[in-house]
């Protein structure tokens, strides 16, 4: 499976694209849409180097995601799940209750833990409530 238009947007929607290097708020030194890996002080990217940033960076969170994910989901299911999982890493999301309650088919009870996921370094970030709201949505939709 691989993450659809709708995925994609709503990653680049909540990620922003940011040309030159920066600390997110969770302290990571971050460039492009959300990008983490070997990210250095003062890099700077392209549109185009970030887009591609960007397609590397799906394909491994797609590939996690279809390695701890046991039970048959939907596209939209697959997109908001790529969407959390490229936020909160692949760690994160393995252990999380959300991936229990899937891969028990309680679907509905996954869907319940989005909101959990609202926090960076202990505070609520208004970003992240409207981000697991979206991905929510689009979890519950059919």
């Amino acid at each position: 499976m691989k993450t659809s238009a709708v995925g994609i947007e709503l990653i680049k929607k909540y990620e922003g694209l940011k040309l030159q290097a920066y600390v997110c708020p969770g302290g990571v030194l971050t460039v492009g849409y959300g990008h983490t890996k070997n990210v250095k002080e003062n890099m700077i990217l392209t549109p185009q180097d970030a887009e591609e940033l960007l397609i590397k960076d799906l394909e491994y969170f797609e590939e996690k995601l279809i390695d701890v994910v046991k039970v048959k989901i939907n596209q939209n299911q697959f997109d908001a799940l790529i969407s959390l999982i490229y936020n909160i890493g692949e760690g994160a999301f393995n252990e999380s209750s959300l991936l229990k309650f899937i891969n028990d088919n309680k679907f509905d009870l996954a869907a319940r833990q989005f909101p959990r996921w609202i926090y960076s370094n202990g505070k609520i970030l208004t970003g992240l409530v409207n981000r697991r709201k979206a991905e929510r949505e689009i979890f519950e939709y059919e």
